[in-house]
């Protein structure tokens, strides 16, 4: 057990959930060497994972992405001798790859867990959690516990999910933090997913209930293509929020660690928010919070997930997507009742 290759190639939420991975490999083979095969899109946030000892950077999608082609990227993967690899995405490619790697055990999920189910055909070991499967909505487990789970074909107890991400030093940060007078609530009004975005009209009167009532300044956090979003939010605010800098994955880790509160989508933001420790109120509807939401005790969500008919999908089969169900008020109580858990956990 001298090599490990972890393959988990996107998205930014995905590979957040998988870090605690890596992180229990880590306590379980202190000297082991461990890899990650990852997309050059996602390799970012793992420059942060100092449980990580290579970050293999592939270029798995459009041509000029930047990193080795997938053909190249096998190449090197047989070089390096794996023991075992772990293939946590779940795809034909992503099992193809870690087959190709020539590691002599090859980890992955049963066809009711894998993504696409003819990937399970390529592993030497295949892992049932148990259940329906990754999207039953008969029994929700969280991805961290699935992707944990696996471990045990190593005899690595799972233990609590841990998330060594170091938090650099960043100057969008530190501009906010001066900004606000050292305090306040991280708005995130994108996500890749239209129906997964809570109106940012609605963010934008959140924010202004935020100052009048707790004097809580709010920051708006946008990416590539979500400007128009974050300027929306800004502008129904009444200048509660002001709008941050585009931000890289390392500004988007100190925002979130800074931040008094969290209020966000199912989106890699938020993955990152609770990984580092971020008070979170999460807005959820086509995906399942006690899949994909927060984990930390004192975490809170507004949810509409028991009565979407589009779970999983990327599009809203009604005329009028089920976030727009969730008013105001309700996510104000949400975010109260966070930041009076933290006062409390404060005065401890």
């Amino acid at each position: 057990m001298s090599r490990f290759l972890i393959v988990r190639l996107g998205a930014l939420g995905d590979i957040v959930h998988a870090i605690p991975v890596a992180a229990a490999l880590r306590r379980a083979y202190p000297s082991a060497e461990i890899d990650w095969l990852v997309s050059t899109k996602h390799r970012e946030i793992l420059d942060l994972v100092p449980a990580i000892d290579r970050r293999i950077s592939v270029n798995d999608r459009a041509a000029g992405a930047g990193g080795a082609t997938l053909l190249s990227s096998i190449r090197l993967l047989r070089q390096r001798e794996y023991a075992v690899a772990i293939d946590l995405q779940g795809l034909l490619k992503s099992a193809m790859v870690s087959r190709l790697s020539a590691a002599r055990r090859v980890l992955g999920f049963n066809r009711k867990y894998a993504r696409e189910s003819l990937a399970s055909r390529l592993y030497t070991e295949v892992h049932d959690p148990g259940g329906e499967g990754m999207y039953a909505l008969s029994e929700v487990r969280h991805v961290v516990d699935i992707n944990l789970g696996l471990l045990a074909h190593l005899g690595v107890p799972a233990g609590p999910p841990e998330f060594p991400i170091t938090v650099p030093d960043s100057p969008v940060a530190r501009a906010m933090l001066e900004r606000t007078d050292g305090r306040y609530a991280l708005l995130n009004p994108g996500a890749a997913w239209r129906n997964k975005r809570w109106p940012a009209a609605r963010l934008g009167a959140l924010s202004l209930a935020l100052r009048e009532r707790h004097n809580l300044r709010s920051v708006i956090l946008w990416g590539p293509g979500e400007r128009p979003l974050a300027e929306e939010v800004a502008a129904t605010s009444g200048g509660a929020a002001v709008l941050s800098p585009q931000t890289t994955v390392a500004d988007i880790v100190a925002l979130a660690r800074h931040a008094s509160v969290m209020v966000s989508g199912d989106t890699g933001p938020t993955h990152i928010g609770a990984a580092v420790g971020t008070p979170l109120v999460g807005i959820y509807g086509p995906t399942r919070p006690e899949r994909n939401g927060p984990w930390l005790p004192g975490d809170r969500v507004v949810s509409r997930a028991d009565v979407c008919e589009c779970h999983h999908l990327r599009q809203c089969r009604r005329a009028r997507m089920c976030l727009l169900d969730i008013e105001v008020a309700e996510v104000l109580e949400a975010v109260e009742h966070r930041l009076e858990a933290v006062e409390r956990a404060r005065l401890r």
